[in-house]
């Protein structure tokens, strides 16, 4: 797949592509239906495929008092949509000067001009342009005056619910992990960096990895079974892990991210680490001992250890 990171200063384009726009946060199966879209058709056609996109999220610049905490990083993006085998990913870098770009602009000077597009498909609801005026009726009125055909694309439901970025970013950060994934159309992941903890866990008889993570975004407090994968191995190990302030042990403690690897003992420090949310064991709670907070992690180990009898997970 090419990437190109500012595609308005390049010439070397996928031109008369078949291309979508958007943000693309979470890559949920309503964004996937759109890709596969644009993959479909481009093959029928014989021309390239290319998903367009900005960043920064265009609110981190027009409204950052409002920006949401983003799913995916941008290399999780790139990751996700060369699996769907998209010919080329533009990266529009959204700065000051491009937010006061007009939807006419953007589509004449590069959907047009640059890269001759085939065909465009968007998300109906979706707006692009200063003041959100890019419309999917003032691009299908652009597309008969310039040339190209457009689409717009149905809205995905799951059991009746409209699948959107904001649905999947409200469920992982209520710990509603089987919802989230129901809508992602995949296990949700979190990339992050194993760094130098306390080494409590191992003093208690769990050891655990911290991890400090690449996303912005990351379930609330609470126990889950998960899956962890090492840089340097190729495999995934079953674990559980543990996201909050560790209540029990300190007092307005910082949120920590840690893993107790089942039946796992190699020294990982400052490896990458992916970790798959499978399910939500319990909230973050309290304990009056560590005795008691030991038998809880205890018995949280064999819960999860009959989750994996029960539903083995492979990832590699």
């Amino acid at each position: 797949m090419l990437v190109l990171h500012d595609p308005l200063r390049q010439t070397d384009l996928p031109r008369g592509c078949v291309a979508t726009i958007g943000n693309f946060d979470g890559m949920h199966v309503g964004h996937q239906a759109i890709v596969r879209g644009i993959t479909a058709r481009a093959r029928e056609l014989g021309r390239p495929s290319a998903v367009i996109t900005f960043d920064p999220h265009p609110l981190s610049i027009v409204a950052p008092d409002r920006i949401p905490k983003q799913i995916l990083t941008l290399s999780q993006k790139e990751e996700l949509l060369r699996e769907m085998e998209v010919d080329a990913l533009l990266v529009v870098p959204f700065t000051h000067e491009f937010s006061r770009w007009t939807a006419d602009r953007f589509i004449e000077e590069f959907l047009v001009g640059a890269l001759r597009v085939a065909e465009v498909r968007i998300g109906r609801d979706f707006c692009f342009g200063a003041g959100r005026e890019g419309t999917l009726a003032r691009l299908e009125a652009a597309g008969k005056r310039l040339g190209f055909e457009v689409r717009g694309i149905d809205e995905v439901r799951i059991r009746g619910i409209r699948v959107s970025s904001s649905i999947v970013r409200d469920a992982i950060t209520k710990g509603a992990i089987r919802a989230a994934n129901l809508a992602l159309g995949r296990t949700y992941f979190i990339d992050g960096r194993v760094a130098t903890g306390r080494r409590l866990g191992r003093k208690i008889g769990f050891p655990t990895v911290n991890v400090d993570p690449s996303n912005e975004l990351f379930p609330g407090g609470g126990v889950y079974v998960t899956t962890s994968r090492f840089e340097s191995f190729d495999r995934s190990f079953e674990s559980v892990t543990n996201i909050g302030v560790r209540p029990t042990l300190y007092e307005n403690y910082a949120i920590t991210i840690e893993s107790h690897i089942l039946d796992f003992d190699s020294n990982v420090y400052e490896e990458n680490v992916r970790l798959y949310f499978h399910q939500l064991l319990r909230r973050e709670q309290q304990f009056r001992s560590a005795l008691e907070l030991t038998n809880q992690i205890r018995a949280d180990i064999e819960t999860a250890r009959r989750f994996f009898l029960r539903c083995p997970i492979q990832h590699g």
